[in-house]
Protein backbone atom coordinates (compact mmCIF):
# COMPACT_ATOMS: atom_id res chain seq x y z
CA UNK A 1 0.00 0.00 0.00
CA UNK A 2 1.36 3.52 -1.05
CA UNK A 3 1.38 6.62 1.44
CA UNK A 4 -1.84 8.73 1.36
CA UNK A 5 -0.78 11.98 2.26
CA UNK A 6 -2.99 15.30 2.56
CA UNK A 7 -1.27 18.95 1.81
CA UNK A 8 -2.91 21.41 4.12
CA UNK A 9 -3.38 25.25 5.04
CA UNK A 10 -5.40 27.35 6.94
CA UNK A 11 -5.91 29.78 4.53
CA UNK A 12 -5.76 30.65 0.63
CA UNK A 13 -2.81 31.93 -1.13
CA UNK A 14 0.14 30.14 1.03
CA UNK A 15 1.39 28.41 -2.53
CA UNK A 16 -0.36 24.56 -1.33
CA UNK A 17 -1.50 23.88 -4.91
CA UNK A 18 1.74 24.64 -6.26
CA UNK A 19 3.73 22.45 -3.40
CA UNK A 20 1.49 19.54 -4.07
CA UNK A 21 2.52 19.96 -7.93
CA UNK A 22 6.47 20.06 -7.42
CA UNK A 23 6.25 17.88 -4.51
CA UNK A 24 4.62 15.00 -6.56
CA UNK A 25 6.95 15.70 -9.78
CA UNK A 26 10.03 15.78 -7.25
CA UNK A 27 8.96 12.20 -6.18
CA UNK A 28 8.47 11.00 -9.35
CA UNK A 29 11.85 12.20 -9.96
CA UNK A 30 12.94 9.75 -7.58
CA UNK A 31 11.28 7.31 -9.41
CA UNK A 32 8.25 6.60 -7.56
CA UNK A 33 4.82 6.81 -8.76
CA UNK A 34 2.64 9.59 -7.92
CA UNK A 35 -1.09 10.35 -7.89
CA UNK A 36 -2.41 13.91 -7.11
CA UNK A 37 -5.97 14.09 -6.18
CA UNK A 38 -7.37 17.69 -6.68
CA UNK A 39 -10.04 17.53 -3.95
CA UNK A 40 -10.89 21.09 -3.97
CA UNK A 41 -14.49 20.43 -4.92
CA UNK A 42 -15.96 23.46 -7.06
CA UNK A 43 -12.33 25.41 -7.46
CA UNK A 44 -10.01 22.98 -8.82
CA UNK A 45 -6.31 24.08 -9.73
CA UNK A 46 -4.50 21.61 -9.59
CA UNK A 47 -4.89 20.95 -13.11
CA UNK A 48 -4.17 24.28 -14.52
CA UNK A 49 -0.88 24.28 -11.93
CA UNK A 50 0.18 21.31 -14.32
CA UNK A 51 -0.33 23.30 -17.52
CA UNK A 52 -3.39 19.81 -17.95
CA UNK A 53 -6.53 22.00 -17.95
CA UNK A 54 -7.03 20.99 -21.70
CA UNK A 55 -6.81 17.53 -20.90
CA UNK A 56 -9.47 17.10 -18.74
CA UNK A 57 -12.14 14.84 -19.41
CA UNK A 58 -13.43 13.23 -16.84
CA UNK A 59 -13.02 13.68 -12.79
CA UNK A 60 -13.32 12.24 -9.36
CA UNK A 61 -16.99 12.75 -9.42
CA UNK A 62 -17.77 10.77 -12.52
CA UNK A 63 -15.75 8.00 -11.03
CA UNK A 64 -17.45 7.98 -7.54
CA UNK A 65 -21.11 8.14 -9.96
CA UNK A 66 -19.84 5.02 -11.80
CA UNK A 67 -19.82 6.97 -14.89
CA UNK A 68 -16.36 5.82 -15.95
CA UNK A 69 -12.75 4.16 -14.66
CA UNK A 70 -10.74 5.46 -12.06
CA UNK A 71 -8.24 4.56 -14.94
CA UNK A 72 -9.66 7.01 -16.98
CA UNK A 73 -10.07 9.53 -15.10
CA UNK A 74 -6.10 10.19 -14.43
CA UNK A 75 -4.42 12.46 -16.38
CA UNK A 76 -0.26 11.05 -17.02
CA UNK A 77 1.94 14.08 -17.13
CA UNK A 78 3.80 14.69 -20.03
CA UNK A 79 7.27 14.98 -18.48
CA UNK A 80 6.86 12.26 -15.38
CA UNK A 81 5.34 8.66 -17.14
CA UNK A 82 4.98 7.72 -13.37
CA UNK A 83 3.10 10.94 -12.43
CA UNK A 84 -0.84 11.35 -12.62
CA UNK A 85 -3.41 13.87 -11.72
CA UNK A 86 -7.52 13.12 -10.85
CA UNK A 87 -9.05 16.28 -11.10
CA UNK A 88 -12.04 17.41 -9.29
CA UNK A 89 -15.32 18.19 -10.72
CA UNK A 90 -16.10 22.47 -10.35
CA UNK A 91 -19.69 21.89 -9.59
CA UNK A 92 -20.30 21.66 -5.66
CA UNK A 93 -23.27 19.85 -5.42
CA UNK A 94 -21.36 15.84 -5.58
CA UNK A 95 -23.09 13.87 -3.17
CA UNK A 96 -21.78 10.59 -4.18
CA UNK A 97 -18.12 12.07 -3.24
CA UNK A 98 -18.91 13.02 0.22
CA UNK A 99 -20.76 9.88 0.78
CA UNK A 100 -17.15 7.68 0.94
CA UNK A 101 -16.85 8.14 -2.65
CA UNK A 102 -13.50 10.33 -1.88
CA UNK A 103 -12.42 7.90 0.46
CA UNK A 104 -13.24 4.78 -2.09
CA UNK A 105 -10.93 6.43 -4.78
CA UNK A 106 -8.25 7.30 -2.51
CA UNK A 107 -8.01 3.79 -1.45
CA UNK A 108 -7.69 2.04 -5.03
CA UNK A 109 -5.15 4.56 -6.04
CA UNK A 110 -2.64 3.30 -2.99
CA UNK A 111 -2.86 -0.51 -4.01
CA UNK A 112 -0.97 1.23 -7.17
CA UNK A 113 0.94 4.58 -6.95
CA UNK A 114 3.62 4.61 -4.23
CA UNK A 115 2.52 7.94 -2.80
CA UNK A 116 -1.28 9.34 -2.91
CA UNK A 117 -0.82 13.42 -2.65
CA UNK A 118 -4.13 14.93 -2.04
CA UNK A 119 -4.41 18.83 -2.58
CA UNK A 120 -6.88 19.62 0.23
CA UNK A 121 -9.45 22.98 0.38
CA UNK A 122 -7.81 25.21 2.12
CA UNK A 123 -9.59 26.19 5.56
CA UNK A 124 -11.38 23.65 7.50
CA UNK A 125 -15.06 23.54 6.34
CA UNK A 126 -16.51 19.92 5.49
CA UNK A 127 -14.62 19.78 2.27
CA UNK A 128 -11.21 19.61 4.20
CA UNK A 129 -12.49 17.50 6.43
CA UNK A 130 -13.47 14.46 4.00
CA UNK A 131 -10.18 15.42 2.09
CA UNK A 132 -8.01 14.87 5.25
CA UNK A 133 -9.97 12.11 6.89
CA UNK A 134 -8.63 10.00 3.80
CA UNK A 135 -4.75 10.40 4.66
CA UNK A 136 -2.36 8.87 7.33
CA UNK A 137 -0.08 11.80 7.28
CA UNK A 138 -0.89 15.52 6.62
CA UNK A 139 1.85 18.36 5.34
CA UNK A 140 0.68 21.85 6.83
CA UNK A 141 1.74 24.65 4.04
CA UNK A 142 1.60 27.98 5.30
CA UNK A 143 3.82 31.40 4.97
CA UNK A 144 5.83 33.00 7.64
CA UNK A 145 3.29 35.46 8.71
CA UNK A 146 1.31 35.82 11.62
CA UNK A 147 -2.37 35.41 10.26
CA UNK A 148 -0.95 32.53 8.14
CA UNK A 149 0.33 30.84 11.09
CA UNK A 150 -2.43 31.25 13.07
CA UNK A 151 -4.79 29.88 11.16
CA UNK A 152 -2.22 26.77 10.43
CA UNK A 153 -2.10 26.14 14.07
CA UNK A 154 -6.28 26.16 14.05
CA UNK A 155 -6.06 23.57 11.24
CA UNK A 156 -3.18 21.72 13.65
CA UNK A 157 -5.80 21.67 16.70
CA UNK A 158 -9.11 20.55 14.82
CA UNK A 159 -6.98 17.58 12.69
CA UNK A 160 -5.49 16.25 16.01
CA UNK A 161 -8.68 16.79 17.69
CA UNK A 162 -9.90 14.32 15.07
CA UNK A 163 -7.03 11.66 15.61
CA UNK A 164 -4.15 12.15 13.33
CA UNK A 165 -1.05 12.73 14.65
CA UNK A 166 1.36 12.38 12.09
CA UNK A 167 1.57 16.71 10.61
CA UNK A 168 4.31 17.94 9.82
CA UNK A 169 5.13 21.61 8.45
CA UNK A 170 6.39 23.61 5.26
CA UNK A 171 7.47 26.87 5.51
CA UNK A 172 6.63 28.69 2.35
CA UNK A 173 8.16 31.90 0.64
CA UNK A 174 10.56 32.43 3.21
CA UNK A 175 12.53 35.78 2.34
CA UNK A 176 15.89 35.27 4.12
CA UNK A 177 17.45 38.74 3.97
CA UNK A 178 14.45 39.97 6.13
CA UNK A 179 14.99 36.52 8.51
CA UNK A 180 18.56 37.60 9.11
CA UNK A 181 16.99 41.21 10.09
CA UNK A 182 14.32 40.07 11.71
CA UNK A 183 11.41 41.08 10.74
CA UNK A 184 10.02 37.84 9.46
CA UNK A 185 9.92 34.02 11.09
CA UNK A 186 12.32 31.66 10.33
CA UNK A 187 11.18 28.46 9.62
CA UNK A 188 12.50 26.80 13.08
CA UNK A 189 10.18 30.21 14.53
CA UNK A 190 7.12 28.78 12.69
CA UNK A 191 7.76 25.25 14.02
CA UNK A 192 8.25 26.06 17.43
CA UNK A 193 5.29 28.19 17.53
CA UNK A 194 3.18 25.10 16.12
CA UNK A 195 4.80 22.42 17.87
CA UNK A 196 5.17 20.69 14.18
CA UNK A 197 8.48 19.02 12.61
CA UNK A 198 9.98 21.09 10.31
CA UNK A 199 9.59 18.90 6.63
CA UNK A 200 10.87 22.09 4.81
CA UNK A 201 11.59 25.59 3.95
CA UNK A 202 10.94 26.92 0.66
CA UNK A 203 12.48 30.38 -0.40
CA UNK A 204 10.76 33.06 -1.99
CA UNK A 205 11.77 33.52 -5.76
CA UNK A 206 9.74 35.20 -8.96
CA UNK A 207 10.81 32.13 -10.51
CA UNK A 208 7.64 30.51 -8.65
CA UNK A 209 5.46 32.99 -10.22
CA UNK A 210 6.41 32.87 -13.25
CA UNK A 211 6.35 28.85 -13.58
CA UNK A 212 2.49 29.35 -12.04
CA UNK A 213 1.25 31.28 -15.03
CA UNK A 214 2.94 28.31 -17.43
CA UNK A 215 1.85 25.92 -16.07
CA UNK A 216 5.72 24.70 -15.48
CA UNK A 217 7.27 23.03 -12.59
CA UNK A 218 9.95 24.10 -10.20
CA UNK A 219 12.63 21.43 -10.86
CA UNK A 220 15.80 23.88 -11.02
CA UNK A 221 17.73 25.40 -9.39
CA UNK A 222 17.83 26.39 -5.29
CA UNK A 223 14.22 26.50 -5.58
CA UNK A 224 14.17 23.13 -7.21
CA UNK A 225 16.44 21.91 -4.88
CA UNK A 226 14.67 22.48 -1.90
CA UNK A 227 11.21 20.73 -2.73
CA UNK A 228 13.41 17.79 -3.79
CA UNK A 229 15.02 17.94 -0.61
CA UNK A 230 11.63 17.89 1.03
CA UNK A 231 10.90 14.94 -1.39
CA UNK A 232 13.03 13.13 0.08
CA UNK A 233 12.15 13.75 3.32
CA UNK A 234 8.92 12.17 2.71
CA UNK A 235 10.51 8.87 1.67
CA UNK A 236 11.98 9.03 5.01
CA UNK A 237 15.47 10.33 4.00
CA UNK A 238 17.34 11.89 6.26
CA UNK A 239 18.21 15.14 4.64
CA UNK A 240 19.53 17.82 6.60
CA UNK A 241 17.67 21.04 5.92
CA UNK A 242 19.03 24.28 4.47
CA UNK A 243 19.34 26.51 7.81
CA UNK A 244 18.07 29.82 7.39
CA UNK A 245 21.57 31.14 8.28
CA UNK A 246 23.14 29.52 5.45
CA UNK A 247 20.28 30.44 3.24
CA UNK A 248 20.91 33.95 3.99
CA UNK A 249 24.48 34.07 2.85
CA UNK A 250 23.36 31.09 -0.29
CA UNK A 251 21.08 33.51 -1.20
CA UNK A 252 23.75 36.45 -2.39
CA UNK A 253 26.48 33.12 -3.39
CA UNK A 254 26.48 30.24 -5.27
CA UNK A 255 22.87 29.60 -4.85
CA UNK A 256 21.96 31.15 -8.31
CA UNK A 257 18.41 30.43 -9.82
CA UNK A 258 17.67 30.34 -13.28
CA UNK A 259 19.81 31.12 -16.55
CA UNK A 260 22.10 32.75 -13.92
CA UNK A 261 19.46 35.15 -12.46
CA UNK A 262 19.72 36.04 -8.88
CA UNK A 263 17.32 35.10 -5.98
CA UNK A 264 15.46 38.62 -4.42
CA UNK A 265 12.53 39.02 -2.80
CA UNK A 266 8.90 39.89 -4.55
Amino acid sequence: MGDVIAIASGKGGVGKTLFTANAGAALASLKKSVALVDADIGLRNLDLVMGMESRVKYTSADVAEGKVKLKHALIRDSRYSNLYVLPAPQQKNCTNLRDGGFQRITAKLAKVFDYVLIDCPAGIENGFSDAAACAEKIIIVTLPEITAVRDADRVAKLLRKSGKRDLSLVVNRINYQYVKEGIMFSGNDVSKSLGLPLLGVIPDDYSAALALGKGELLDKGWLGGTILDTARRITGNDVPLRTDNNAAVNAKGKFSLFNGKKWFPR
